[in-house]
């Protein structure tokens, strides 16, 4: 089993709950429990891993002044981590090929391959909206275990 076929194993041990690391510009680490899933691209089709930030999350300006992070997932003692390149879908940081409908989906995409379920979707598309939620797209070049 590949390293990120384990990491998207582990989502359901703990309600999708994993560490995202950023690093601040000063050199030192920024982590944060979040939400994740593995999901493929909205472009490339690629499998990564994704997560929804708020836009006002000071992780997102880290992430665009040294776009890379790492997610560590775990459920009991086995744990999982991904660690590459990071890239961002939101109203404030266009990714091309995501217009704002493949948007819209791609924040449920995300919810969803994190163990999310909604009875009302139409609320929870307006809350991402109203909240500037963005797309964290994180390529796995490095996996563990």
């Amino acid at each position: 089993m590949s390293g990120l076929q384990e990491f998207a194993r582990l989502i359901d041990g703990d309600h999708g709950l994993v560490v995202v690391s950023v690093l601040r510009p000063d050199g030192t680490i920024q982590s944060s429990v979040v939400n994740a899933g593995v999901l493929p691209h909205p472009v490339t089709g690629a499998q990564v891993v994704g997560l929804v930030s708020r836009g006002d999350a000071r992780r997102l300006g880290y992430l665009r002044a040294r776009p890379r992070a790492t997610v560590v997932v775990r459920a009991g003692w086995q744990w999982a981590s991904a660690e590459g390149p990071v890239e961002l879908a939101g109203p404030d940081d266009p990714l091309p090929g995501v217009d704002a409908e493949r948007l819209r989906l791609l924040l449920r995409e995300i919810f969803t391959a994190a163990g999310g379920t909604h009875d009302d979707w139409p609320a929870y598309d307006r809350v991402m909206a109203k909240e500037r939620r963005v797309a964290v797209l994180v390529a796995p070049e490095r996996t563990r275990p």
